[in-house]
């Protein structure tokens, strides 16, 4: 069977090609993120889970995110190293790539799902969910289900990309969005009219990624640019060598991510008693420390959602950047760069004019008018605060991935290293100490301002080496 080429990365106008792998890609991860949102959303507007369960949905949002990372660093990795086999054309190296992927995934996520019924009780303890028994017993009852629905969560994430990488971004897009939308329609039949609770939430979202999954599994069999035997799923420790370190720097920002809110989590558990700062009610101050676990995983919900449309953008880069890295074509690399840092930067001002004008707002689509003057005023002091650098965030994260795309790995990396292990865990815990719970508020404005300063230099060298002449694919030999 004679497969489709992808030639037209290298012929069709950069802007279209942007719109037409980066809106479909945007859609794929804000949908995947519409999972632990809507589950929110839904937990917060029910009367018997409210602020205790929203926490429970704070504490075990990272633990989703551990398995995304670990899905992505194959899946972006691979998505990158099939696009510039593609451009080179290198379809054995394409195909076996993608099946090593495939087998990677699949261990990968029953390892993990082992690991989390093992370990589950010191799990939620490290990651704040002992704040007060109503957040430990809703936190139990969520990552249990969810645990149950790991392996199927990851499969479908790492073929998101790979599938875009094969020229099918609309596919990678549908598969994701059935699935969100089985749980959207679940959610509410199960927490408001079966009451199951935070376990009706959690065997929602499930059941969306099997289906995902199951779509996934489809594609597999009706592949376009490449075609997938059974000699491509035989593991090859070469061919894995050097797929997943170009995905690395994706595992890092997820990874790190879990690395920073388990510093900021147990720094709350730690603070948590300022609450009593942010309003004048005679309240104990022991049914106030879930407010703010609860408050700041909204504000991450928000964040989560910024940051997909701007990973979206960037990964949607991948397969247009890495098929001309392939074929040599660095004028059109470096005019796809400045058209996605525009981009990305008005993203980021259109995100940090909703969360310092419009923080009430945000907030009430998570209950808080159920809640008390305490949950409401810290909530919009974390809005305006913890997000006040979101364009600095937003051009960051841009530069991370498309370096990633270009197949700098190392520099990627680096980068990743510094702004979220460095900056972001080591503020996060540093602040707290100086400054208290407002610390934890700080952490973020902080460490994107200093690594907005690094990432300047390193596009200016960027641009500087893609404005050399070049003999064939140098880009390409020096990721080798």
């Amino acid at each position: 069977m004679e497969q489709k080429s992808n030639s037209f990365l290298e012929t069709e106008s950069t802007g279209t090609l942007m719109r037409k792998y980066a809106i479909p890609c945007i859609i794929s991860l804000l949908v995947a993120a519409l999972y632990n949102i809507v589950d929110q959303i839904f937990i917060a507007n029910a009367d018997y889970l409210g602020s205790y369960g929203n926490a429970a949905n704070t504490v075990v949002y990272p633990l989703t995110v551990v398995a995304l990372a670990i899905a992505v660093m194959i899946g972006d990795g691979c998505c990158a190293f099939v696009s510039i086999s593609l451009g080179a054309k290198e379809n054995e190296k394409a195909h076996r790539s993608i099946g090593n992927a495939v087998v990677l995934v699949i261990i990968a996520g029953i390892l993990l799902t082992a690991i989390y019924f093992v370990f589950q009780n010191p799990i939620l303890t490290a990651f704040g969910g002992k704040v007060n028994e109503g957040t430990y017993l809703n936190s139990k009852e969520y990552f249990t289900w969810i645990s149950a629905g790991i392996p199927f969560y990851m499969f479908g994430q790492a073929m998101n990309p790979i599938i875009r990488s094969d020229g099918s971004p609309k596919f990678a897009m549908a598969s994701t969005l059935l699935g969100a939308v089985i749980n959207i329609i679940l959610d509410p039949i199960f927490i408001f009219l079966f009451k199951w609770g935070m376990m009706g939430a959690a065997v929602a979202t499930v059941l969306g990624q099997v289906v995902t999954a199951i779509m996934s599994v489809w594609y597999l069999f009706h592949t376009k640019a490449v075609k997938l035997t059974r000699n491509s799923f035989a593991l090859r420790g070469s061919l894995i060598k050097r797929f997943i370190p170009l995905g690395i720097c994706s595992f890092l920002a997820q990874i790190s991510l879990v690395a920073a809110m388990l510093a900021i989590q147990n720094m709350i558990v730690k603070h948590g008693g300022d609450i009593v700062n942010y309003g004048t009610d005679d309240v104990p101050v022991e049914s106030l420390t879930q407010i703010p676990m609860a408050v700041v995983g909204i504000v991450m919900k928000f964040f989560q959602i910024v940051i997909s449309i701007v990973i979206g953008m960037a990964a949607g880069c991948i397969p247009i950047v890495g098929y001309n890295v392939g074929a040599g074509r660095k004028d059109r690399v470096r005019e796809l760069f400045t058209k996605l840092l525009v981009s990305e930067a008005i993203v980021g001002l259109v995100a940090l004019i909703i969360v310092e004008f419009f923080p009430n707002q945000l907030i009430n689509i998570f209950g808080a008018k159920k809640e008390s003057d305490y949950y409401r005023n810290f909530a919009v002091a974390s809005f305006r605060t913890y997000l006040c650098m979101m364009i600095f965030a937003c051009v960051n994260k841009a530069t991370f991935i498309y370096l990633q795309s270009l197949g700098k790995a190392l520099t990627s990396t680096l980068l990743s290293m510094i702004r979220e292990v460095v900056f972001g865990v080591g503020f996060a815990l540093l602040l707290p100490v100086l400054f208290g719970l407002k610390g934890v508020l700080y952490s973020m404005p902080l460490s994107d301002v200093l690594t907005f300063i690094i990432s300047v230099i390193v596009i200016i060298r960027t641009y500087r080496e893609l404005n050399k002449p070049s003999e064939g694919s140098d880009i390409l030999r020096e990721s080798d």
